[in-house]
């Protein structure tokens, strides 16, 4: 598929999934974010303690806010991307409730003048993803952009729904493929030969400190590179 072509197709791709998206009943978004915030909260113990960016959520994506509150509980710090230029990388500054927030790109909130962190791990909305772990995003390629700037790569789980998925979205050499895929199904994580699913994860068993099913603790976030 040649660059013009490419670029139209993903477009459609885009438009066609955020319209099924958007077709989500509230009592549908709420089961799922419900089903998502449980495997990752049971898959990966390690983000109570990491620095975690996550995304305004629009046009009914998952909503990360609660589970970021979860875990800023258990001394987690949750951080917002900024748009700083045009095809330049983004920047995280943290977040919580308090920190003063704008309108930005696409009318999305951001912080104003909090810290600048650097993410552990970053929760990553996606329009569509595919069998290898590549993303389908608005088309601007900010992360990618960033992911690619950063001298330690966080941890990237992309949280999305089952209905997103795509059997291929035509990965380009720019386009990074996601650590793990998490929707209302279960966990997915990348490996060689593509994206392996792991199950839907089983909540932690009497006097067990995490779950069984733990995909990355602590310090998994803290030695990523």
């Amino acid at each position: 598929m040649n660059p013009e072509a490419l670029k139209h197709w993903r477009k459609a791709e885009r438009e066609r999934l955020i319209a099924a998206r958007l077709a989500l009943t509230q009592a549908q978004l709420e089961s799922a974010r419900g089903k998502i915030d449980r495997h990752i909260e049971r898959a990966f113990p390690g983000l109570a303690r990491a620095a975690i960016a996550l995304c305004w959520p629009i046009k009914n994506e998952y909503d990360a806010r609660h589970i970021a509150h979860s875990l800023r509980e258990r001394g987690a710090r949750t951080a917002l991307p900024v748009v700083v230029a045009p095809r330049q990388p983004l920047v995280f500054r943290e977040w919580h409730p308090g920190i003063t927030l704008a309108k930005g790109v696409m009318d999305i909130p951001y912080p104003v003048d909090s810290e600048e962190i650097t993410p552990d791990a970053v929760l990553l909305p996606m329009n569509g993803w595919d069998a290898q772990g590549f993303r389908l995003g608005y088309g601007g390629g900010f992360f990618d952009r960033t992911l690619a700037s950063l001298a330690k790569k966080p941890v990237t789980i992309g949280v999305t729904y089952e209905l997103a998925r795509m059997d291929t979205i035509h990965p380009q050499p720019w386009d990074i493929p996601l650590d793990y895929v998490v929707t209302e199904r279960g966990v997915y994580r990348r490996d060689p030969e593509g994206l392996a699913f792991l199950g839907a994860p089983e909540p932690a068993g009497p006097g067990s400190l995490a779950s069984p099913v733990c995909y990355a603790d602590e310090d998994y976030f803290r030695g990523k590179s």
